[in-house]
């Protein structure tokens, strides 16, 4: 028995789920901060370079705005990868819960900064460029790329904002619902166990 003991005190701990949800959460914040680069890249493929000066003026702007969106991404994934090693404390008995609830969380944040930096972003810039000719963008470049799930026009420029800051209380109400239960579970079990 003594063999595996440390093995299972690792998982009983939750070294088991904080540490490799750390390790994933920095390599999504690489992920992020080398994604402008694969963009930029994907677009010269596209014949950017060859593209009318408002189509490429425009798309170097949204390229812009998606770089700053992949440092913010980057930060964030970086600063919740040391925190969800203190998301739940050693010898609690729900372990895995809160972790899970952290991921949901940072997903939702991250998901939601994207779509209210970028969507606003991507709509008021064709907007305001292009106008019309945004529909002459979405058949060059955008239909088969990333950003063909963005919107253009000003109902966007509102609504772009308003959706990510929706999915962010959404997904943080979410997480904070599944931690407190893990919370109340942890200390019911521990005021029981207690003398």
């Amino acid at each position: 028995m003594t063999f595996i003991a440390p093995y299972l005190s690792f998982i009983d701990k939750g070294h088991m789920f904080r540490k490799p949800f750390s390790w994933l959460y920095a390599l999504i914040a690489i992920i992020n901060l080398l994604l402008p680069l694969f963009i930029i890249l994907y677009l010269i493929g596209e014949g950017i370079l060859y593209a009318e000066y408002k189509i490429k003026i425009t798309i170097l702007l949204v390229w812009a705005i998606i770089a700053f969106a992949g440092w913010l991404s980057f930060q964030l994934w970086w600063d919740r990868k040391t925190k969800i090693t203190f998301s739940s404390y050693e010898n609690a008995e729900f372990v895995a819960t809160p972790v899970f609830s952290h991921l949901i969380q940072t997903l939702g944040e991250w998901i939601g900064t994207w779509i209210g930096i970028v969507g606003f972003g991507y709509a008021l810039l064709t907007t305001i460029i292009l106008g019309e000719e945004v529909r002459y963008l979405g058949s060059q470049f955008v239909s088969r790329g990333f950003l063909k799930f963005l919107g253009f026009g000003w109902t966007n420029v509102i609504l772009m904002p308003v959706y990510g800051f929706l999915l962010i209380v959404l997904t943080r109400f979410l997480a904070e619902q599944i931690k407190a239960l893990s919370a109340i579970a942890n200390n019911t079990k521990h005021k029981q166990t207690s003398p």
